[in-house]
């Protein structure tokens, strides 16, 4: 039996934006409309009016945190014009989390921002701080009695979104796509290769950012504060020592340093990849491979979480995220009891790790189209019905014994 902390959060994420549905505001709904190979979000799994339902699930099986988002261009639909009712609605799901001894892990940007401010420059303009920073003040409104908070999901990611779509913008008849289009492993490849550098200069801009909002969160609420970060748990092949290094500053070190002076570290990892002298290898087409084409790598959680540990200074970790895109449920609770096995194994090595929170508590959209399963939940997109994998179960007894039987693996 593995055993964790008595005050280690168990629990699933979910973000706004793939879940709620009709986020017309966001910058994400507008690229859903124009931009080629994007499936749409539509109604989502509808949880802006099911959020009830959806905490319901998760705390009877006995999950104790749910991590979920707050919309930024719900909330602040027009520059500076903020709506009290979306104020309020959030507020209510996060007292549903304490009438259902459900601990909220609360993200005040999980990828999407208000069209307005994406048409002003995004991140990239020199009022975006401030802009931020009037936003997550308002925000700080509604978080009395939260504990946990993340300024921002995967800075590291937008940025590579953004430095592809430079890169795309200039190529010769080049057109953006979502990097999570549905086509073949080639397919999934080319856009995975797009998305291999991102410029450190935008990280530190990020960096600042986040530090920006991070004070306010610390003046105004009880909440210790931190961001997430996409963790690739990359490794040298032989001759790409020096590529690797190259490619994983850009990519995460400038983010994991950036978390210093923070109260917790989000991680967020799902699969591993190596580099050689020319960057990134292609995951090897495996039948264990997942739906978006990655590898089967459980171990890359404890690869991250030390990579994290050790670049940030020993900054305390929670697990954001960690999941697979699968629709073989007895794979994902083989995939899940690994990875945490890989988790418990860094903890004894000293790696302070507060929480687990998988991806995701629903099958939802997934940034581009639906093919992907990381769900705990089924949601059927017609009614939308929500049934309850076994894997929600399993991994609701696994909180409640706060251990963890590698034995009991399918």
């Amino acid at each position: 039996m593995t055993t964790f902390p008595a005050d280690f959060l168990w629990g699933a994420a979910t973000a706004g934006h793939q879940i709620e549905g009709n986020n017309v505001n966001s910058d994400w709904w507008a690229r859903e409309l124009t931009m080629p190979g994007m499936e749409l979000s539509g109604d989502a799994c509808d949880s802006y009016h099911r959020y009830h339902e959806d905490i319901d699930l998760l705390a009877d099986a006995g999950l104790t945190s749910y991590r979920f988002s707050l919309e930024w261009s719900r909330i602040e639909p027009t520059p500076g014009a903020f709506s009290k009712a979306e104020l309020a609605h959030y507020r209510r799901m996060i007292e549903h989390c304490f009438a259902r001894n459900v601990t909220p892990v609360v993200t005040l940007q999980h990828f999407t921002t208000p069209q307005w401010f994406a048409d002003d420059g995004g991140w990239l303009a020199p009022d975006a701080s401030e802009k931020f920073q009037r936003y997550v003040t308002e925000a700080t409104t509604i978080l009395d009695g939260v504990d946990w908070v993340v300024t921002m999901n995967e800075p590291n990611m937008q940025a590579a979104i953004m430095t592809a779509m430079r890169r795309m913008q200039l190529a010769e008849g080049g057109q953006w796509q979502s990097p999570t289009v549905e086509g073949t492993e080639e397919t999934k490849q080319t856009h995975s290769d797009f998305l291999t550098y991102a410029d450190p200069e935008i990280g530190r801009a990020f960096t600042a950012i986040h530090h920006a909002a991070r004070d306010i969160v610390r003046a105004r609420t009880r909440a210790k504060v931190g961001w997430t970060i996409a963790a690739g748990a990359l490794t040298a092949a032989p001759g790409g020592e020096e590529k690797l290094l190259e490619i994983r500053y850009g990519k995460e070190d400038v983010y994991w340093e950036g978390s210093r002076g923070d109260d917790f570290v989000g991680v967020q990892a799902y699969s591993s990849q190596e580099v050689d002298a020319n960057g990134l290898v292609p995951h090897p087409a495996r039948p264990d491979n997942t739906l978006v084409g990655t590898s089967y790598r459980p171990d890359a959680l404890g690869m991250a979480v030390r990579h994290a540990w050790a670049v940030t200074g020993g900054v305390s970790v929670m697990v954001t995220e960690n999941g697979i895109a699968t629709a073989d449920d007895n794979q994902r609770i083989r995939y899940t009891t690994e990875a945490l096995q890989s988790l418990q194994n860094a903890m004894t090595d000293g790696i302070d790790v507060r929480g687990y929170l998988h991806w995701s508590l629903l099958d939802n959209f997934e940034w581009g189209h639906w093919e992907p399963t990381f769900g705990l939940i089924a949601v059927d997109r017609e009614t939308f019905t929500r049934t309850p994998k076994p894997s929600l179960a399993w991994l609701g007894s696994v909180a409640q014994a706060n251990q963890l039987d590698a034995a009991v693996a399918v």
